[in-house]
Parts: structure tokens; sequence; C-alpha cells
């Protein structure tokens, strides 16, 4: 079992940065894929960042350039770096997590809101 939370969001004008925060629990991170959604109102959740447990990383285009997702094992963290921020990334935001052998993300966060005004 992974218990995962969230926290960074927050109010932020455009051209700023914010980064998020993902804690995990559980002794077995390091073999966990972990991913960042967001779902903006009135829209459907999208994947924006994804980091395996070897630390490879795929990002959805709209980030690009502009966000990038790491992860301390030792922590047991993964963070979101966002630069460059655009209204249009305002959303609640989701860490997910699934072990490498599973192709679901079955482990969820709360969330955290981030409102990028303009």
């Amino acid at each position: 079992q992974v218990q995962l939370v969230e926290s960074g969001g927050g109010l932020v004008q455009a051209g700023g940065s914010l980064r998020l925060s993902c804690a995990a629990s559980g002794r077995t991170f390091a073999s966990y894929n972990v991913a960042w959604f967001r779902q903006a109102p009135g829209k459907e959740r999208e994947s924006v960042a994804a980091i395996g447990w070897s630390s490879g990383t795929d990002y959805a285009d709209s980030v690009k350039g502009r966000f990038t997702i790491s992860r301390d094992n030792a922590k047991t963290t993964v963070y979101l770096q966002m630069n460059s921020l655009k209204p249009e990334d305002t959303a609640v935001y989701y860490c997910a997590a699934r072990h490498r052998s599973s192709t679901r993300y079955d482990y969820w966060g709360q969330g955290t809101q981030v409102t990028v005004s303009s």
C-alpha cells in the first residue's frame, strides 16, 4: 500500500513558478512509477508528467519545457517544478502511483489547487 500527500499548490501570477511535492509512504517507493495529473473545472483529468521507477520521464506537450518532474527515493517524494505558469495551468493537481509491474495508477493523493492569475 502507498499513501500519497500533495503539497505546494497556491495562487501565482502568470509567468511565475510553483513546486509541487508528493510525499509517499511505503518502503518500496523506489519500485513505483509516479505521475502528476490535473483536472480543471469542466474538463477531463489529464496527465501532466510522469517519472518511472528508473527515473525516465514523460511530459504532456502542453507543459514540455516549462515543467520538470523529479524524484528523491531517499525522501520518498516526487516533485513537479512548474515554471512560466499560464492561466490555463489552473487546475487541481493530483499525484498518482503504480507499481512498476502494474498497468494502471492504483494510488492517488487528495489533490492540491493551483491557480494562475492573468
